[in-house]
């Protein structure tokens, strides 16, 4: 999962000498949004169980975290003009840091006060996120800024890789969730107990991450930084409306499917496995599986990074969602071991998507290329609304059948890929 956000055209002044220290410390950014974004996918199948919810009802998670990121990018970006990309990074882990406190009195209070936990770290993470993109760009010199993105995004993997196996050791190894029927047969004070005994399994680690969270906000109020500057449109810039450029409406289009069906997946990794012709597994067994899925994306952006230098990106991504397609289609038809270990592949050819399609839409938009990037950014909102919708379907059909709404996420960008590719082609 990347950090679904991309940095505006910016300069510096102020510079400092060093910019090792403040790299770091940046990187390590990178790193807890990627663990807080995949602890999600830990903590849904244990908060379904706790609290005995439909698969629609746990999806409210993702629809609540991710929602954020419409609701608050807009609102982000005037926040940080008006007291800067440093304040703002603070401002972001401080919110960030608030949003873990309340998954402590959320475990006795039930699961909306979780919901609305969600919605806060997320809505800490999109500050952040906007705040402190453009540092690893000016961090050092111009002509590296695009190994030192590479390096912070491998960071950003490797916290979405170590998040689902953090969270089922410290999370799921306790927990001996009963059936719906134990629960449903329990007296009402007996539930309320039940669930806040289960439920409090998420107060510690939470403390922990605000209290690390809160660490790295002073850390960056100390720190030295570069005083960064946008650069805003000329005077006199053209104004025409950029829904006119039909790749950048369908690259919005490919991010928002993109976004949903990475998520989905994700989302519904530890139900999956544990399904009885799957691989049975107890959910804190599946949440370690998850992590594979995670760091196929780390490991294929490195792949990545070196193959597109030779392969042009239209068929990169064509042949990537293909085989997105290939293996989720297997997961979705098949059984057992192979079943598992293709959906856990799907990671892997994930890995460039978000970046490829990104860099896609906003081919040759010139002037309009700062409105572009936003229009693209709320597109990630399809990582509330996709998780949302097969939802419904698992509660309808079926959790495995339910993956054929991935399929049809993959089978857009595959055409977006190729279209491209004859464009690009067009074009030179």
């Amino acid at each position: 999962m990347g950090s679904y956000s991309a940095a505006s055209p910016v300069s510096t002044t102020d510079a400092p000498a060093g910019t090792v220290r403040p790299l770091v410390i940046v990187t390590l950014l990178f790193f807890m949004w990627g663990l807080l974004t995949s602890l999600n996918d830990v903590l849904i199948p244990h908060l379904k169980a706790v609290y005995t919810l439909n698969y629609t009802q746990a999806m409210l998670v993702q629809f609540c975290f991710f929602g954020a990121y419409f609701l608050v990018s807009l609102p982000a970006g005037a926040l940080i003009r008006r007291i800067g990309y440093q304040r703002g990074a603070v401002t972001g882990l401080a919110i960030a840091a608030s949003g873990c406190l309340l998954f402590y009195p959320a475990a006795t209070s039930g699961y909306a006060l979780f919901l609305v936990a969600f919605f806060v770290l997320a809505a800490g993470i999109t500050i952040l996120q906007v705040a402190a993109n453009p540092y690893v760009t000016v961090l050092g010199d111009p002509r590296t800024a695009s190994s030192r993105l590479t390096l912070t995004q491998a960071f950003n993997s490797l916290g979405t890789t170590i998040g689902p196996y953090f969270g089922g050791v410290l999370i799921l190894s306790g927990a001996a969730a009963l059936a719906p029927d134990q629960i449903a047969a329990m007296a009402p004070a007996q539930q309320a107990a039940y669930r806040a005994t289960e439920a409090s399994s998420v107060q510690g680690p939470y403390l922990g991450l605000a209290a690390a969270l809160a660490l790295l906000a002073v850390l960056f109020a100390l720190v030295r930084l570069p005083r960064i500057t946008h650069h805003d449109a000329l005077p006199g810039a053209p104004t025409t409306s950029i829904f006119r450029h039909m790749h950048l409406v369908l690259g919005a289009i490919g991010i928002f499917l993109y976004v949903g069906a990475e998520v989905s997946i994700g989302s519904f990794l530890v139900n999956f496995l544990g399904e009885p012709q799957i691989a049975h597994m107890p959910a804190a067994d599946a949440a370690k599986y998850v992590s594979y899925y995670w760091g196929g994306a780390m490991i294929g952006r490195f792949i990545g990074f070196a193959a597109m230098r030779y392969v042009r990106p239209g068929v990169a991504l064509g042949f990537n969602a293909a085989m997105a397609i290939a293996l989720v289609l297997i997961a979705t038809l098949g059984s057992g071991t192979t079943a598992m270990i293709a959906i856990l592949c799907v990671g892997l050819f994930n890995s460039i998507m978000f970046p490829t399609i990104f860099s896609m839409a906003l081919h040759r938009l010139g002037d309009l290329t700062g409105r572009g990037s936003g229009v693209l950014c709320m597109a990630i909102v399809g990582g509330a609304v996709v998780p949302f919708v097969q939802g419904k379907l698992a509660d309808t059909i079926g959790l495995q059948p339910s993956f054929f709404l991935p399929i049809a996420c993959y089978a857009f960008i595959l055409f977006f890929g190729l279209k491209y590719a004859r464009l690009y082609e067009r074009a030179h």
